[in-house]
C-alpha cells in the first residue's frame, strides 16, 4: 500500500479525532517513520536471503558440471577402449581374409582325387598315418604323388615321340612307292575309256568332279554331296555339275603368303613419286565396296532335272562370300516350241519360275540377318535390286547348302549335311511338280487362247454333255489393272492376293450376256486353287457383291476343290473351273425369269438344262450343282 494512501485514511481519522493538524501531522510521520524502518529490516532480510540462494545455487551448478565432467570422461575413457577394440577386430579380418585369399601355384595344378590318391600312391609317399588327420601333409604328399606322376609320363612321352618317327618314315616309303603307282593306274585309266562308256559308268568323270569338289565353299560341298547322293538312291534323272574357274578357286583357298618389307617399301614409294594419279571418289569407292560385298565364289553348281516328257529344270546354285548365303537361277529347256501362248509369258520366266516354292519364300531378301549391318555399311537398301544379276536368295536353297539363320546371327559356322538331307527329297518333288505344272498350265493357256477349254476324259462326268456358254477371251493382267477393278476389291481387302501372284482376264459370253472373271492364279498351283472374281454384263451390271446367285457362282469355282481337281496331281483345276463356270452360266440364264410376260425363260435362253426347282430360299438360289449319271442340277 502506497504512503498517499496511508496518509490519506490517516487525515480522516484524525479528522474524526478532531485534533490540531499539527499533532496529527507529527503523529502520521512517526507512524510513518516506524513502518519505513520496518520495511527496510524486511528487504535487508530478504536480500540476505536472496544472496543465500544464489551463492548455493552457484554451487549446486558447479557440482553439476563437475559430476557431468567426471561421467564424461568416464564415457570417453569408454569409447576410446571401444574404437581400440574395433580397429584391433578389423585389422585380425583383413589379415584373415589375406590368409583366405591367398592363393598358392599348387592350387592352379590339377591333382587326382583324395581316393584315388590313397588308393594307387604308393605308402611311403601317402603316409596314412599323417595325412589322414592333417590336410596340409596331405596336399604335400598329393603333389609328390603328382610330381612322380609327370616324371613317369616325361618318360613315355620321349618313348612315343621315338615310335612316332619310325612311323613317319614307314609311311614316307608308303607315299614314294603309292607315288611310283600313279603313271602306271593313269595309262590304265585311259585303256579303259571305251569301257566306262559302253557300261555308263564315268569313272573318270567323277573323278575329275570330286577333285573340283575339293575347292567348293562348305555350303556348295554340302549341296554338291547330298544331290548326288540323292540322285544315285532316287532320282536317276537328276544330274550334278560343277562349273567355274578351277584355278581361281584354289587361289581362294590357298592361305595368303606374308607380305615382305621391301616390297612394301617400294609400293609407298612408288605411290609417293606418283603424284599424277587421282583419288578415286566417294561414289566410285562405294562402288567398288559393293562389288566386293556382292562378289560370287569362282564355282557354281548346276543340278539338272529331267522330266519324262523331255523337258528340263536347270538350276544354277552360287554362294556369296561375303555375304554368308546361296542363291539360284532357274532355266527351262524343253522339247516341244512354247512360243505360242501369249499370257503364258510369265510361266516359265526364270525371274518368278521358282517363287513362293514353300509358303512366303519369294526371294527377294537375304534370309541372313547380319547382312542388313554389311549393306548399311556401303549404302545398299534392298537385296531385292541385285536379285536379276545374283539369283534368288530363296529359304529353301539356304536349307539346301547346310545353312539356317536364327536370330541376329548364323546359329552354326558351317553347313550342316543332316539339314540338307532332311530338306533335299521334298524341295526336288516341289521343284519337279513346279515344272511340271507350269508346262500343263502353258498347254492349257495356248488352248483357252483360241478359245477352247480343254476338259480330259477323266473329268467328262463333272458336266453335263452340252454346255451353251464358251469362254470368248483369254488374257493376262498386271498387278495394276487387277487392283482398278471394282468387283475384286474385296478380295483384295481380304488379302487374298499377292503381288508374286499371276492375274488373268476370262469373259464367257452367250448371247448377250458377258460374264468378266478375275483369275489369281497362286505360284503354289494346283496346291493353292485359283481364285475367281465374277462381273455379269447383261440388263445392267452386277457382282458377287451385289447378286447372291453370282456369290454361289463363286462358291461353285472357288470353294469345291475337291471335285474339281481331277487325277492326281489335279493340274486340270484350272480349266474344270472354267468349265464349271461356263455350265454355271447357263443355269443363270436359263433359270432367270422373265419379267415382261412371266414365261419360265428368257425367250433368248432356252430351258436346256434339267432343273427340280429353278430357285429356293429367300435369296432365290439357283441349282448350280450338277448330278452325274442323271443329269439334273440341283441345289446343294
Amino acid at each position: 500500500m502506497s504512503s498517499d494512501t496511508l496518509k490519506k485514511r490517516k487525515a480522516k481519522v484524525i479528522r474524526s479525532d478532531g485534533g490540531t493538524p499539527e499533532n496529527k501531522r507529527g503523529r502520521a510521520e512517526g507512524e510513518q517513520s516506524e513502518e519505513v524502518e520496518e520495511r527496510r529490516r524486511q528487504g535487508c532480510v530478504h536480500f540476505v536471503t536472496l544472496k543465500k540462494l544464489n551463492r548455493l545455487a552457484h554451487m549446486r551448478l558447479k557440482k553439476g558440471r563437475d559430476q557431468t565432467h567426471e561421467a564424461k570422461q568416464r564415457v570417453d575413457v569408454l569409447h576410446l577402449q571401444l574404437q581400440n577394440l574395433l580397429y584391433e577386430v578389423m585389422h585380425l579380418q583383413k589379415e584373415i581374409g589375406k590368409c583366405l585369399e591367398f592363393k598358392s601355384q599348387h592350387e592352379e595344378i590339377e591333382l587326382v582325387s583324395v581316393d584315388e590318391f590313397l588308393k594307387e600312391a604308393p605308402a611311403e609317399i601317402s603316409r596314412p598315418h599323417l595325412t589322414k588327420e592333417d590336410p596340409h601333409q596331405l596336399t604335400l604328399a598329393r603333389l609328390d604323388w603328382e610330381l612322380e606322376q609327370r616324371k613317369r609320363l616325361a618318360e613315355q612321352y620321349k618313348s612315343s615321340l621315338c615310335s612316332k618317327e619310325k612311323i613317319l618314315k614307314g609311311i614316307e616309303l608308303k607315299k614314294e612307292y603309292l607315288g611310283s603307282l600313279q603313271p602306271g593306274l593313269q595309262a590304265i585309266m585311259q585303256a579303259s575309256l571305251p569301257v566306262q562308256e559302253y557300261l555308263s559308268m564315268p569313272f573318270e568323270h567323277v573323278q575329275k568332279q570330286a577333285e573340283v569338289a575339293r575347292h567348293l565353299p562348305p555350303p556348295l560341298y554340302v549341296l554338291f554331296v547330298q544331290a548326288n547322293a540323292y540322285g544315285q538312291a532316287f532320282d536317276k534323272n537328276l544330274t550334278v555339275s560343277i562349273s567355274g574357274d578351277v584355278d581361281e578357286a584354289k587361289a581362294l583357298s590357298r592361305p595368303p603368303e606374308d607380305s615382305q618389307d621391301d616390297e612394301s617399301d617400294s609400293d609407298a614409294e612408288e605411290e609417293q613419286q606418283n603424284t599424277k594419279r587421282r583419288r578415286a571418289t566417294v561414289g566410285v569407292q562405294l562402288d567398288d565396296k559393293r562389288k566386293e560385298m556382292l562378289k560370287r565364289h569362282p564355282l557354281s553348281l548346276c543340278i539338272d532335272l529331267k522330266c519324262k516328257d523331255g523337258s528340263v529344270l536347270h538350276l544354277f546354285f552360287y554362294y556369296l562370300m561375303n555375304l554368308n548365303i546361296l542363291t539360284v537361277k532357274a532355266k527351262v529347256s524343253t522339247s516341244a516350241d512354247l512360243s505360242g501362248a501369249i499370257s503364258a509369258g510369265e510361266l516359265l520366266n526364270s525371274e518368278s519360275l521358282l517363287n513362293c516354292l514353300y509358303a512366303s519364300d519369294h526371294g527377294q531378301e537375304t534370309p541372313n540377318p547380319g547382312n542388313r549391318y554389311q549393306f548399311d555399311k556401303v549404302g545398299i537398301t534392298t537385296f531385292a535390286d541385285y536379285v536379276s544379276e545374283l539369283g534368288h536368295p530363296y529359304n529353301w536353297v539356304q536349307s539346301l547348302g547346310g545353312l539356317q539363320f536364327f536370330g541376329d546371327a548364323p546359329q552354326t559356322e558351317g553347313a550342316q549335311s543332316s539339314l540338307s538331307a532332311s530338306h533335299m527329297e521334298a524341295t526336288m518333288k516341289l521343284l519337279r511338280g513346279r515344272l511340271q505344272s507350269r508346262l500343263a498350265l502353258h498347254k492349257q493357256f495356248s488352248s483357252l487362247e483360241h478359245s477352247i477349254v480343254p476338259v480330259s476324259s477323266e473329268c467328262q462326268h463333272l458336266f453335263p454333255a452340252k454346255v451353251v456358254s464358251r469362254l470368248a477371251r483369254w488374257t493376262m493382267m498386271s498387278y495394276q489393272e487387277f487392283m482398278e477393278l471394282s468387283f475384286v476389291q474385296h478380295v483384295v481387302k481380304a488379302g487374298l492376293m499377292k503381288e508374286t501372284d499371276l492375274f488373268f482376264m476370262a469373259t464367257v459370253e452367250r448371247g448377250t450376256a458377258r460374264l468378266q472373271a478375275a483369275v489369281v492364279l497362286n505360284p503354289r498351283y494346283p496346291e493353292i486353287t485359283p481364285l475367281f472374281s465374277l462381273s455379269l454384263l447383261w440388263k445392267g451390271e452386277r457382282s458377287g457383291r451385289t447378286d447372291d446367285n453370282l456369290r454361289a457362282m463363286e462358291s461353285e469355282v472357288n470353294v469345291f476343290k475337291s471335285e474339281l481337281q481331277g487325277p492326281r496331281p489335279g493340274l486340270q483345276l484350272l480349266t474344270n473351273q472354267i468349265q464349271r463356270l461356263c455350265m454355271c452360266l447357263d443355269v443363270y440364264l436359263e433359270t432367270e425369269s422373265q419379267v415382261s410376260d412371266g414365261s419360265e425363260g428368257p425367250r433368248e435362253f432356252p430351258r436346256e438344262k434339267m432343273c427340280l426347282r429353278t430357285a429356293r430360299g429367300p435369296n432365290r438360289l439357283k441349282p448350280f450343282k450338277y448330278n452325274h449319271p442323271q443329269g439334273f442340277f440341283s441345289h446343294r
